[in-house]
């Protein structure tokens, strides 16, 4: 990635991992990633904000030559996961005089994640200011945004906010400042890294909305000229509003679950709801963690399997407690032909949230009518809730 001027004496500096598909071994990326350095040129001091992931680092110090940068005083860490810090020490290696400002948590987490001397830290704290001459930055705290230790920086005279993962996305892009097709992937990432942090986003948003910003600078994606089109975007994700849409996460063996879960779709679909369907033999997760952002019900179909659920309705129901999801209403349908624990299974597992749960439907081999007919009530019962609490 090319260096570009973001402000007066302010660069991009960072990284695209165009064909990085997997994030922490865990996230598909498909359309990659980018890890976002940043540099500022004060007239007595020189920063650096983030020193990308160690795969790309080659790319963060060319792209120092190119601005002909022959000192660095200060590595500013807003995280210390290794995609933000993985570079801090070939920085350090090159600029020797070069010191890390952070808070302690962070700089504990450096300490033992890159073996950092201790010496070569600055600690600050909330609303402390760094003067590089003539551009101030200031620090803000945003614990469990996503990790405890993560803040954010703000450059005061350029209106320039560095906010580490918060408002950041997946994607590998030249584009960076494309205002138009921001949306998708912020929202995959804000689904899939920050909603088990609801609570701690909306406190976090308060704090930056007080800020005079004119440009977000994330750690990944997209860079926000108009900043308030991504605000806006985390005030409705974060918030415990739901919308008058259901999930059918499903998989079926014999085609018995299959059945039931098309039955219901059309029977919802019917009602006017927006019904987002998904087979989970072929399911990016990705898009069902984005479709759970937003959804009043979730409904998980899926056969019994050795007198317990199949294995991807168990990992849909386990993807959804880690994610925290804010969906008020949980049904489940399933089938068997020996033996029946799915439905104490699933349930199981949903420990860290709290919704309604719908009698479930449950159909001995193939579903007759006495099913269909429930399926049917079910339909008409999301209905009615979801008509009470969406606004």
């Amino acid at each position: 990635m090319a260096v570009i001027k973001i402000k007066e004496d302010v660069f991009y500096v960072g990284a695209n991992h165009w064909d990085r598909r997997l994030f922490d071994e865990l996230i598909p990326l498909s359309e990659g990633t980018s890890y976002n350095s940043y540099i500022i040129f004060g007239k007595e001091k020189i920063a650096l904000i983030d020193a990308v992931d160690p795969a790309t680092v080659d790319q963060l110090l060319y792209n120092l030559e190119q601005l002909n940068v022959q000192k660095i005083d200060y590595v500013i860490s807003n995280h210390a996961e290794q995609d933000h810090s993985g570079g801090i020490v070939n920085i350090l290696e090159k600029f020797k005089d070069a010191k890390v400002v952070t808070n302690e948590k962070c700089k504990n987490m450096l300490m033992d994640l890159l073996l950092i001397p201790e010496d070569k830290f600055i600690v600050i704290k909330e609303k402390d200011t760094i003067d590089l001459g003539g551009k101030t930055l200031e620090f803000y705290l945003t614990p469990w945004v996503h990790w405890p230790e993560t803040m954010v920086t703000y450059l005061k005279e350029e209106k320039v906010l560095f906010s580490c993962d918060f408002f950041g996305s997946h994607i590998a892009t030249s584009d960076i400042f494309n205002d138009e097709h921001f949306y998708m992937p912020a929202k995959r990432y804000y689904a899939e890294i920050m909603s088990p942090f609801r609570n701690n986003v909306r406190n976090n948003l308060e704090k930056v909305k007080k800020l005079d910003i004119d440009i977000i600078a994330p750690s990944h994606g997209y860079i926000y000229k108009n900043p308030q089109k991504i605000i806006s975007a985390y005030e409705d994700w974060a918030s415990e509003n739901v919308k008058n849409e259901v999930i059918i996460a499903y998989v079926s063996m014999h085609g018995s679950t299959k059945k039931m879960a098309e039955f219901l779709r059309e029977e919802l679909i019917k009602r006017n709801i927006n019904v987002y369907f998904f087979n989970l033999t072929y399911t990016d997760i990705g898009q069902l963690a984005m479709a759970l952002v937003d959804a009043a019900t979730l409904i998980i179909a899926a056969p019994t399997v050795l007198a317990g659920v199949h294995p991807q309705a168990m990992y849909v129901a386990y993807l959804a407690n880690l994610l925290r999801v804010k969906t008020k209403f949980i049904g489940i349908i399933t089938s068997y032909g020996w033996g029946e624990k799915a439905v104490d299974s699933l349930k199981n597992v949903l420990t860290y949230i709290k919704p309604q749960f719908f009698t479930p439907v449950v159909s001995k081999g193939y579903p007759k009518q006495q099913e269909f007919l429930q399926l049917k009530n079910l339909a008409d019962e999301i209905l009615k809730l979801q008509k009470d609490i969406v606004k």
